[in-house]
Order: C-alpha cells, then sequence, then structure tokens
C-alpha cells in the first residue's frame, strides 16, 4: 500500500494506492469525501482517493510520497468510515529499505555486466540481480525491498531480469537521494557497524 499527497501539484487530495489495474478496468465509487477505485471484473479495491485530506488528518509527504505509520493507517480508517465506507485499509509497515548482507556473489548467466547476489536482510535472504560494477561479497548495503518507493517515484517490485528471478534492489547513494552523491555508477557500500536488517533511514 502506498500513499500520495502532493497539494501544490493535485490539490487537497489524498490519494491510497493498493493495488494496480489497468484504466479500462477501474470502476469508482463516491460516497462525501472518499472515492473508492476497484475493478469492474473482479472488485477488488485498487485504491481510494480522500478530498479535502487535510480537513482529516496532518499530512507530511517529501516528494508526495507519505510515509505510513500505524498511526497514520488507523486515521485512514477512520477518516474512510467517517464517509460511509466500512472496508479497513491493511499494510506492511515493516521498513522497506533495510541494511543488507551480500553473501555471495555470482555472474548472470545471460548477461555480462549483471551479478547474481544473494543477499541477508536479517529476517529473510533475497536473491537480487544487480548491474553495479562494485557489488561484491561480504559488503554491507543498503536493500530497497519489494513494495518499497524510490525518491524519484520508483516502486521497486518482483521482477526476472534476462531470465533469473529478482526480488529487490541494491542501492547507489544517487537513488537514495542522499547529499554529496556520487555521480559515477555503483552500489552504496555500507561501513561494519551498520546492522543487518535494520531501517537504513532510522540509523
Amino acid at each position: 500500500m502506498r500513499v500520495f499527497y502532493n497539494k501544490e501539484g493535485v490539490g487537497d487530495t489524498l490519494m491510497i494506492s493498493v493495488a494496480e489495474l489497468p484504466p479500462e478496468d477501474r470502476t469508482f465509487e463516491k460516497k462525501g469525501d472518499a472515492v473508492r477505485i476497484y475493478s469492474s471484473a473482479s472488485g477488488e479495491t485498487a485504491g481510494f482517493n480522500l478530498f479535502n485530506a487535510s480537513s482529516y488528518l496532518e499530512i507530511e509527504s517529501s516528494g508526495g510520497v507519505v510515509e505510513l505509520t500505524e498511526n497514520l493507517l488507523s486515521k485512514l480508517n477512520a477518516s474512510l468510515l467517517q464517509n460511509g465506507f466500512e472496508e479497513q485499509l491493511h499494510a506492511d509497515l515493516t521498513p522497506k529499505f533495510v541494511v543488507g548482507f551480500v553473501e555471495t556473489k555470482e555472474k548472470h548467466p545471460n548477461a555480462d555486466k549483471l551479478s547474481v547476489c544473494q543477499v541477508n536482510t536479517g529476517n529473510e535472504k533475497l536473491q537480487i540481480v544487480c548491474g553495479a560494477p562494485n557489488v561484491d561479497s561480504g559488503q554491507k548495503v543498503v536493500v530497497a525491498k519489494v513494495g518499497a518507493v524510490m525518491p524519484s517515484g520508483l516502486v521497486i517490485k518482483d521482477a526476472e531480469l534476462r531470465g533469473v528471478a529478482s526480488s529487490g534492489m541494491i542501492c547507489s547513494a544517487k537513488e537514495l537521494d542522499l547529499p554529496d552523491a556520487p555521480q559515477e555508477k555503483g552500489i552504496l557500500v555500507l561501513e561494519d557497524h551498520y546492522e543487518i536488517g535494520t531501517d537504513f533511514f532510522k540509523k
């Protein structure tokens, strides 16, 4: 689940994205200040728009993306209920940018410039295909997990790169929009004191 708010660009409307639907399958149901977007074929909810959002909750956003917390989720559900929607939103609130450890790195079987990495993120091991020239086993790195929204707006999804499954992305400082990020290609290699599995942005 992802939440967006850009008052200058869009107006006082909070957009909640739960699932992606092709435009031709979208149907809308409006109650008060809330609009439910759902599939005309399956009835599955794809998201909600909440108009006059600032009258329901205080919103802090950076670049349009709103950080989802338990408190915000509770207020969103209360706002939808207030407008007549009984459906409750659920979200994975675990950190999406975590410290990972590259356990192994192997050459991609079908691409010279890609590597297949097995990355320990604390509570799970992810296979991530990486194109950075400086990635190597033994490194601590920043992993954008599936569901992460990059500063550019890119949403990280499960993918298949040249026939090899990849779950997540090993990030560069530039991709993370860190200050003084180097312009040359290459992932951000962390110092050893970073703890595997922790939230990178809450260090």
